[in-house]
């Protein structure tokens, strides 16, 4: 039996739940059963109160606002230990076309993807601004150079995941877990689709990003220390070598004065050419040590991956033996 969870992550959605919930499937070609989990994240409005009105089936409550990253990681655990095959993860805002989760989960179904993202062809949608749209194209094209993979529309929060991709995803941000996990499932080699969908017009400014300025400097940050995680030798030996190239420069005009009989007065070129020599050739050095220490988080994430695959296994076996039990008892009875 394959069960599906449409997860949604909410800050203060107490108005515009009901009608989130009120759009999405609750039937799905290719799945079997459809549950939904509200995580609510540190609203002040009732939020979760208001999810479990209207029938939601599983309710996680922050007592403290903790980010987009966080609820996220927190749906996928609660998802995880429901059961569900696939998960889904939608706006409390109405901003996706619930209907389009039908499209979004079918490549999974098929066995054609781990990780389907919703495009919402931000080139061309009208609900978006040109800033806003020439910003995605941008941030979209520096994720897929670090992923490795096709993804026109990076920062799509509406995207579908495997259970097996959940389980090896491990989200390390404290901000948006969009491009972390692409870059993620890129350098895994899952295999990532995308998919077109409907989008509905902003009835308000979001609440889970303060501001464009604020969620583009750490989008920019979440990149860049993905870059730095799965890339180190690229990132630092090449920072280390610019670095010590630059000193070059500086030691190669003193020699050159110096051979011409005028090295009196240079000795700053020397100086400072030296530092920036010794600069870059530490950096080179902590992009070795960095790559040790991504090695060693491979083999801690495979590790995590199969006893979490252990841990399924045992779950199903103590099903099948409760079920058994149960099987027996009844036909003791009967007898």
């Amino acid at each position: 039996m394959t069960k599906l969870i449409i997860q949604i992550p909410c800050l203060n959605e107490a108005e515009s739940l009901p009608e989130t919930l009120a759009a999405l499937p609750r039937r799905v070609e290719g799945v079997d059963q459809v549950e939904f989990l509200v995580i609510d994240d540190g609203s002040t409005d009732g939020t979760a109160q208001v999810a479990r009105q209207w029938g939601v089936h599983h309710v996680v409550v922050h007592r403290r606002n903790r980010g987009l990253a966080a609820a996220f990681r927190s749906g996928i655990d609660r998802a995880l230990a429901e059961g569900a095959d696939i998960v889904v993860n939608t706006d409390g805002d109405g901003q996706y076309e619930g209907a389009d989760i039908a499209a979004l989960v079918a490549p999974i179904v098929e066995g054609r993807a781990d990780i389907v993202i919703g495009d919402r062809g931000v080139a061309e949608n009208a609900h978006f601004s040109p800033a806003k749209r020439l910003m995605q194209r941008i941030g979209s094209g520096v994720v897929q150079s670090l992923a490795g993979t096709q993804v026109s529309d990076a920062v799509s929060g509406f995207r579908a995941i495997s259970r097996d991709a959940a389980q090896r995803i491990n989200i390390t941000t404290e901000f948006s877990y969009t491009t972390d996990m692409l870059i993620q499932a890129g350098r895994k080699k899952m295999a990532i689709l995308t998919v077109p969908v409907r989008t509905h017009a902003a009835v308000r400014p979001s609440r889970l990003f303060k501001s464009i300025p604020r969620f583009i400097t750490q989008t920019g940050i979440t990149m860049a220390r993905a870059f730095t995680a799965y890339k180190p030798l690229r990132a630092f030996v090449g920072t280390g070598a610019l670095i010590a190239f630059i000193g070059l420069l500086p030691l190669l005009r003193f020699l050159w004065l110096y051979a011409n009989g005028d090295g009196d007065g240079h000795v700053q070129s020397l100086v400072i050419g030296g530092a920036l020599l010794v600069l870059g050739t530490l950096v080179a050095i902590m992009g070795m040590v960095a790559d040790l220490v991504a090695a060693n988080r491979k083999l801690i994430e495979e590790n995590l991956a199969r006893t979490r695959a252990l841990e399924d296994r045992i779950a199903a076996l103590q099903a099948g033996q409760s079920a058994q039990s149960q099987g027996n008892k009844a036909s003791r009875t009967a007898a």
